[in-house]
């Protein structure tokens, strides 16, 4: 079991785990990649450096650094979190245990550009099985994506759900060994979620439909507020995380920080917010 598990390797989850670790904490980082920093190829207004420095570098920095002192680091993807006595986080390959959990994957999420999507929120298009699923049962419904996230959402579906279609949107199923679902896969890109008062039916781009009940978004990978939402911590209606000046969630012992808590989205600001985090869960867990 570990003290902390910090689910991203981002500036805000870097931060966290530095101070964590230096204080005798057993501190686990979970990430599948740096995220939208690798991609920026100058920074120039971070403060130590003389000459600007590409995202990809400074992230490398920061775990190299976070290494060095005993971080431990894990490539893979989770899809949930859940609290017991411990706080477990579930990936893709395993179970991980932990007494505080830091969430620090930015903000993430992939909102389709589909007509009806928005329209329909709450009203037969969801973001989180686990929150929803109850309202579906023995009803048809579909989730929208092709990776590991969207697997682990038909597999929480077909546990009350009458059928579960994914929509891939034109895209290719990743393989893996829940392709043994009972599940229907439609390749169609999708073109507009239509109904009435709730969600009645799926148009394609070539113009056929789908009837279905119910349309769960469950593009990319899981991000903060989704893994954040599926264990009850609160949510404003930006999709942020809401914490208080400590960076705790509404949930005890969960935290979270960086992009995902909304505000300036600002490397300075995440490694502030990852400070903070790291600073009180020493705190909660020597008292």
């Amino acid at each position: 079991m570990y003290d902390v598990i910090i689910i991203g390797s981002g500036p805000a989850g870097i931060s966290a785990s530095l101070y964590t670790q230096r204080a005798n904490l057993k501190t686990l980082i979970i990430s599948k990649s740096v995220g939208v920093l690798e991609k920026v190829k100058q920074i120039e207004n971070y403060y130590g450096f003389e000459n600007p420095i590409s995202g990809k570098e400074l992230a490398e920095n920061g775990i190299n650094q976070a290494k060095r002192l005993g971080v431990e680091f894990i490539k893979d993807e989770v899809v949930k979190i859940e609290k017991e006595t411990n706080f477990i986080v579930e990936t893709i390959n395993r179970k991980y245990e932990a007494k505080a959990i830091v969430m620090a994957t930015g903000s993430s999420r992939k909102n389709p550009n589909i007509k009806g999507i928005k329209e329909f929120e709450g009203r037969g298009v969801s973001y989180c099985a686990t929150c929803d699923a109850f309202f579906y049962r023995q009803k048809n419904v579909a989730v929208l994506g092709s990776g590991q996230y969207a697997l682990h959402e038909a597999r929480e579906l077909l546990q009350v759900a009458n059928s579960v279609t994914i929509f891939t949107n034109g895209e290719e199923l990743i393989e893996n060994r829940d392709l043994d679902l009972d599940v229907e896969i439609e390749f169609k890109k999708v073109k507009e979620v239509i109904g009435n008062t709730k969600v009645d039916e799926i148009q394609f781009e070539d113009d056929s439909k789908k009837p279905i009940d119910g349309v769960f978004i469950a593009l990319g990978v899981a991000s903060s507020s989704d893994l954040a939402r599926k264990i009850g911590a609160r949510i404003d209606n930006k999709n942020n995380i809401i914490v208080n000046q400590n960076m705790q969630t509404s949930i005890p012992m969960l935290y979270a920080c960086g992009d995902c808590t909304g505000g300036t989205l600002q490397i300075a600001k995440a490694v502030y917010e990852g400070m903070v985090a790291g600073l009180n869960i020493i705190k909660e867990l020597r008292k």
